[in-house]
């Protein structure tokens, strides 16, 4: 026999006992490719938010050279519940939100935020029938007392911690509201769609979710006005999990966060996702930033 004819049938016998070995192997399966899952605290309309990360999705696909999935989640807690455990691996949390799912999931930590998140603000906006005049000091939220008032999700920072933090630091407890409790609309879009339309006389808000609507276009300024605008605090960032070098290699993590760094309005697709985020560029961000928001998510119950 010739050398080639004996490795031709060699060959076709480490083929043939793959097949074989495939067949008595139910179980077998082909070597699965990792998914980069990231998702996002649903904090505004969800065909927005949908359109916003899958965007996001296909432009870090393009640069970081692997799978990447948006997974939308029903509300803030199922956030912090899939990201700790491990459904989810970045995700876009709120200054609360972030702390809860980093203090539940061991080596997850902040990686960056945008540049209007170390100044953040709040604003609380009234229905111009309720005749609220604009309030200059803190202490004039003393007359938000006995109004019809809703905050956004329970477990947001802009639409309800912080505010109730002001409120408290003003002498305004939420029992002092009408009918001895506030509402909560889920979301900045409905908490604004609920004080325009007179169901709330009141409410809290994201300041960059206002003025996007202000800007689009999707707001009557003849029904709802800003009566005050809380002072700046520490608020959105991406929250990573540990384990990203050792399933996407060495340096992965590092790597993402410069790719976010890194945007900018040179490109058409990141100006547009910028823009979207309502951001000039992204920044670093660290754990120690939220210190104060979790000492006060401690003070009012929502961490433990």
């Amino acid at each position: 026999m010739t050398k080639t004819y004996i490795k031709a049938i060699i060959g076709s016998l480490v083929v043939a006992s793959f097949f074989l070995i495939r067949g008595i192997n139910n179980n077998w399966k082909a070597p699965s490719v990792e998914i980069l899952k990231i998702s996002a605290i649903p904090d505004q309309n969800p065909e927005r938010l949908n359109r916003m990360y899958k965007t996001l999705a296909s432009e870090l696909r393009k640069e970081l050279k692997v799978d990447i999935k948006y997974i939308p989640v029903t509300n803030y807690p199922a956030a912090v519940t899939a990201f700790k455990t491990k459904n989810l691996d970045l995700v876009w949390f709120g200054g609360l939100t972030g702390v809860q799912a980093r203090l539940q999931t061991p080596g997850a930590k902040a990686l960056v935020q945008r540049d209007i998140d170390s100044r953040f603000h709040s604003v609380f906006i009234a229905n111009k029938k309720s005749n609220l005049p604009v309030i200059k000091d803190k202490s004039g939220l003393k007359l938000l007392k006995g109004k019809r008032f809703t905050f956004g999700s329970e477990s947001s920072t802009s639409g309800r911690l912080m505010p109730q933090h002001f409120l408290k630091e003003a002498g305004v407890l939420i029992t002092d509201f009408k009918g001895g409790m506030p509402g909560f609309s889920g979301s900045h879009d409905a908490t604004l769609a609920l004080v325009e339309s007179g169901s709330y006389e009141v409410g809290a808000l994201n300041e960059q979710v206002w003025l996007s609507n202000l800007t689009a276009g999707k707001v009557d300024l003849t029904k709802v006005k800003v009566i005050w605008r809380t002072p700046p605090y520490f608020d959105y960032h991406w929250v990573v999990q540990s384990n990203l070098d050792s399933r996407f290699g060495d340096g992965f993590t590092k790597k993402l966060k410069n790719t976010f760094i890194s945007f900018n309005k040179k490109s058409d697709t990141q100006k547009k996702i910028l823009e979207m985020f309502g951001a000039e560029k992204f920044i670093p961000s660290y754990d120690y930033q939220y210190n104060d928001i979790e000492k006060i998510g401690r003070e009012i119950g929502k961490i433990r």
